[in-house]
């Protein structure tokens, strides 16, 4: 399409998008203490997971709860039991972008969990009385919310077929002589 620069107008829309997005890697260590001084620990691990996004001054707050499950065996390895554990934690994950434009009051939040809080490793204390569970979890969040975005409109409106003159064509077919036809889709 041949426009000459002159023909080319800007304008402003609002619209909602994107506006800032973040990650974020965690390992915390919690510290649950069975009902009875544990030996060895014979298996760890988390369920019940539960998150939800807020919208924070410096960010975004993933606030959610899961429940530890620890099996393991007391009085000198001859018994058994699971201590059970629910634990509440709250995740600030800062926004690598942010859109300056963005309308602050219009912004709806939301995060994924990228990893699901797993158990990476489950000890026995030094004393001898608790164990200290390793966990790695990692959040992914966006906000969207309305922003201005600057485009470029025809003044004289895109019905006019005659004014478009666009080679698709150059004429050189050589970046599609080395394409492989096996890896083609076959669904298409």
């Amino acid at each position: 399409m041949s426009l000459k620069d002159k023909d080319l107008e800007c304008r402003q829309i609002i619209t909602k998008a994107v506006c800032g997005k973040g990650r974020k890697f965690a390992q915390v260590t919690h510290t649950v203490t069975p009902p009875h001084h544990p030996t060895s620990i014979l298996g760890a691990w988390l369920i019940n997971h539960q998150y939800e996004a807020v919208k924070s001054s410096s960010g975004i707050e993933v606030i959610g709860t899961y429940d530890i499950n620890i099996w393991y065996s007391y009085d000198k390895n001859s018994q058994t039991d699971v201590a059970k554990e629910t634990v509440s934690y709250v995740e600030l994950v800062p926004l690598s972008y942010q859109d300056p434009n963005a309308k602050s009051s219009t912004a709806e939040v939301s995060a994924e969990a990228t990893q699901e809080p797993n158990c990476v490793e489950a000890t026995v204390s030094s004393s001898g009385t608790s164990v200290l569970v390793r966990v790695e979890r990692e959040f992914a969040v966006e906000m969207i919310a309305e922003t201005k975005v600057c485009v470029v409109v025809c003044p004289h409106g895109c019905d006019d077929e005659d004014d478009k003159d666009i080679d698709f064509d150059s004429g050189d077919d050589s970046d599609f002589e080395d394409l492989d036809p096996d890896l083609l889709d076959d669904e298409l």
